[in-house]
């Protein structure tokens, strides 16, 4: 199967139809086994959602005629983001759900934190368990490129927690992710990181 760090390349989130374009010159190189195309197919199916178009992205989920399990992850994966996307969040939930728990069975620790993260996006009464399951999840991570979600897990805690006035808690979170930035992360991410600390500070600052 495609290491993620290859789906990396291929992803530009800022520019979803440049990605659209990228994962669809991808699906026909002979480099790709079948597998890896219906890997990649599945990305395709998120570059499109990211776009608005989703039943094309649904149609395209579909259609893809794989048993592998790791794409079977990311067929419940991306079925759940177009599904919230959407406007539908509670069907998305069960296919997080399962996709976390296949994901986990199979080792695949990235997708396992990423189906955290969108559960805590898509079952919002439920947010903040979704979100220290995958800290937790994320912190005994085997390998450096799904120890980097800790990153963006401990702002969006620290995002949650400031949006419920829990500033001291929000801080620690916010701190968190830049020490967890300053490990693994990009430039931008440790600007986020700081960033968020001065907006915090300031908040604690001026009192409730």
């Amino acid at each position: 199967m495609l290491d993620q760090k290859t789906l990396d390349h291929l992803w530009n989130f800022r520019d979803p139809a440049a990605s659209e374009a990228r994962f669809r010159a991808a699906m026909i190189e002979e480099m790709y086994d079948a597998d890896e195309r219906a890997e990649l197919a599945t990305q395709l199916g998120r570059a499109i959602s990211l776009q608005g178009r989703f039943e094309e992205a649904d149609a395209l989920l579909d259609d893809i005629d794989d048993d592998e399990p790791t794409v079977g992850v990311r067929i419940l994966l991306e079925r759940g983001r177009v599904l919230n996307a959407g406007g539908r969040p509670a069907m998305a939930v069960p296919l997080l759900e399962q996709a976390a728990e296949l994901a986990d069975h199979l080792g695949e620790e990235f997708l396992a934190v990423d189906a955290l993260h969108m559960l805590s996006l898509a079952d919002a009464a439920h947010a903040e368990v979704w979100m220290r399951s995958a800290l937790e999840y994320a912190s005994t991570a085997r390998d450096e490129r799904t120890k980097r979600w800790m990153i963006a897990l401990h702002v969006g805690l620290g995002t949650f927690l400031r949006g419920k006035k829990r500033l001291t808690e929000a801080m620690v979170e916010f701190q968190l992710a830049e020490q967890w930035a300053e490990r693994l992360g990009s430039e931008g991410q440790k600007a986020l990181a700081r960033e968020a600390i001065t907006e915090c500070g300031k908040a604690l600052a001026e009192g409730p």
